[in-house]
């Protein structure tokens, strides 16, 4: 009678792996080999071509991908029409709320702060400090830009809020209509005049 396998004594004619190896198939080593001939990628076509596994991802034969079939939005993709298109800018907003639980009265609030403090992971994105929630401390914070009411919140606790950035201006000089020459030949005219007139 064999010994149990589970029992035996542990020699080292009796050693094994604990899970059983299992030998990888040989492709294209003969026809006696089982995977010899075509290696197990059939006859022809595309899938028996070599490289045919490094196909990107979405190719779809050869056919129109639908990503370009698919109607696309009008609208400007330029840098002036940030956020839309592909220049559009992100934000990393913080609340009041967080700045209340997690500084103390006093503290310089900038953005190696906030990293330290978890609040961001690190200082590539412009942050904008948001009005949700109340503060009671007194701090100076330092940030790329600041909503109205956090703000007014910031300032009414006693602290200070600086921007890294100015605020856009939505009216842009080159969207501006020029003046007419002669509109503003007529102003120049009417100014030269009225100091005259008044003597």
């Amino acid at each position: 009678m064999a010994p149990d396998p589970d029992t035996q004594e542990l020699n080292l004619h009796t050693l094994k792996p604990a899970q059983a190896r299992k030998e990888r198939k040989r492709v294209g080593r003969g026809l006696g080999s089982g995977k010899g001939r075509y290696s197990g990628r059939g006859i022809k076509g595309q899938k028996s071509r070599a490289g045919s596994h490094a196909l990107p991802a979405g190719f779809e034969g050869g056919q129109m991908p639908i990503d370009m079939r698919m109607p696309k939005l009008r609208g400007n993709t330029s840098a002036d029409a940030m956020p839309v298109g592909p220049f559009r800018t992100y934000s990393q907003p913080v609340n009041l709320r967080d700045l209340e639980r997690l500084f103390e009265d006093g503290d310089t609030v900038n953005l190696e702060a906030l990293v330290e403090k978890g609040l961001l992971k690190n200082t590539k994105a412009d942050v904008k400090v948001l009005g949700t929630g109340e503060l009671t401390k007194k701090l100076a914070v330092t940030a790329h830009g600041f909503s109205a009411s956090a703000r007014e919140k910031i300032t009414a606790a006693g602290g200070s809020a600086t921007a890294l950035k100015a605020p856009a201006d939505p009216r842009k000089q080159k969207h501006r209509k020029a003046r007419p020459a002669a509109a503003e030949e007529a102003a120049a005219e009417a100014d030269a005049e009225a100091p005259a007139e008044e003597g």
